[in-house]
């Protein structure tokens, strides 16, 4: 039987005890979770199986795909930039990238693309994997298509092509260095964070392959005219792909990020805890990450089709979305998900990263029933340290 490994606070123990739960019952195949507090790894524990045959023990530094997670990552790269004066978050798109200014494009703005307000949430043609793996190339494949909405008025999420637009202007705005690279030396290293833009061949043995999650109900249906429909078919997504040589080796900026819980931990609470005394890396400073709560959009979201609040790179919390994400805190919170279920939180108010990437791929957009109740646990077991004494 695969047992929780790791280190745990013992007021996290629920925590604890609800992950191994799910490990006995095989709802989770591996995963690993990393809780810290104000620059402390209160939870930082692993278990299960890395390969769905169970022959491969869930390793500390076992990485995964973790999907639209990678965004959260993206929006580092991109707040930082911002603050080393290479881009400028209010700028047209392009401004950097002339090509892009086509068909009604050209008051389309860095911050739209990172908010999901663009008007541009997939491609109007046909793409392969192939032309999806190579930033350039899915790029291009933007320039002459029109919004699908008024820029700035609406989100609709941008679920695989949000990385490509961003690629591109960050190649150009930096005279060459590429996204990945970018996040490579300047954010992973300095950070010690396991995170990366696809994986380099030498860490492939450290991968566990994902499972893609159950099949949509019978009655599922969506309109491909619409543009849901456009955006999530096109590609149409078998989560398999992210088990190929030709994924791993890509640079796609919304969805091929690989890395641990505590990797991706490590780079969050550098936007969790800057400024404040608790902040070693003194990665960001509080004018940038003040940047992330700039309400973008608020209402239910053209392509996912519930009330989400879009910040600059992140959901936010409040508005419209609270009831949408009961289980997150409300106070000043920002988060995103992978599909099938990982999960990056990065509550300012508390001083909290929450983080957790998995194999087992659930159903649903916005997490999945486990990393939902991780969420419930963790912000239940802080309300009531917090009505005790105030300290974990």
């Amino acid at each position: 039987m695969a047992t929780v490994e790791g280190q745990s606070d013992p007021a996290f123990k629920a925590l604890k005890d609800f992950f191994q739960e799910k490990l006995n019952d095989d709802s989770e195949l591996g995963a690993s979770i990393t809780v810290n507090i104000n620059g402390k790894d209160v939870v930082d524990i692993w278990g299960g199986y890395a390969d769905e045959e169970k022959t491969k023990k869930w390793q500390a530094d076992t990485i995964v795909n973790v999907w639209s997670s990678t965004k959260t990552v993206t929006a580092a790269a991109f707040l930082l930039a911002h603050q080393r004066n290479i881009i400028n978050l209010d700028d047209p798109v392009a401004k950097y990238w002339p090509e892009f200014a086509q068909n009604g494009k050209e008051k389309i703005l860095i911050r739209h693309v990172l908010s999901h307000t663009s008007g541009v949430s997939g491609w109007e043609g046909g793409i392969t994997l192939e032309e999806l793996c190579d930033a350039p190339t899915a790029a291009a494949k933007l320039e002459a298509q029109a919004p699908w909405w008024e820029p700035g008025t609406a989100s609709g999420y941008h679920a695989t092509n949000q990385g490509a637009p961003l690629s591109e202007v960050f190649r150009r705005a930096s005279g060459g260095q590429t996204l990945k690279d970018f996040i490579a030396n300047e954010i992973a290293k300095p950070l010690n964070a396991n995170f990366q833009y696809g994986a380099i061949e030498s860490d492939w043995p450290r991968i566990a392959p994902v499972i893609p999650p159950p099949p949509p109900a019978a009655d599922f249906k969506i309109d491909p005219d619409s543009v849901a429909g456009k955006t999530f078919i096109n590609p149409s997504m078998n989560a398999l792909v992210a088990n190929t040589d030709i994924w791993r080796q890509g640079e796609i900026g919304a969805v091929n990020g690989h890395t641990t819980a505590l990797g991706l931990n490590r780079i969050l609470r550098a936007i969790t805890l800057a400024g404040t005394p608790h902040d070693e890396a003194k990665l960001f400073t509080p004018e940038t990450i003040s940047q992330i709560f700039r309400e973008q959009s608020d209402g239910v979201d053209l392509c996912i089709g519930m009330p989400i609040r879009f910040g600059i790179g992140f959901s936010i919390g409040g508005g419209g979305s609270a009831k949408s994400f009961d289980y997150l805190p409300q106070e000043k919170m920002c988060f995103w998900n992978g599909w099938g279920g990982s999960f990056g939180v990065c509550d300012l108010h508390r001083g909290v990263t929450f983080t957790y990437v998995m194999n087992k791929m659930g159903g649903g957009l916005i997490g999945n029933e486990r990393s939902i109740e991780y969420c419930r646990i963790i912000w239940r077991l802080l309300r009531e340290q917090e009505g005790k004494d105030g300290q974990l």
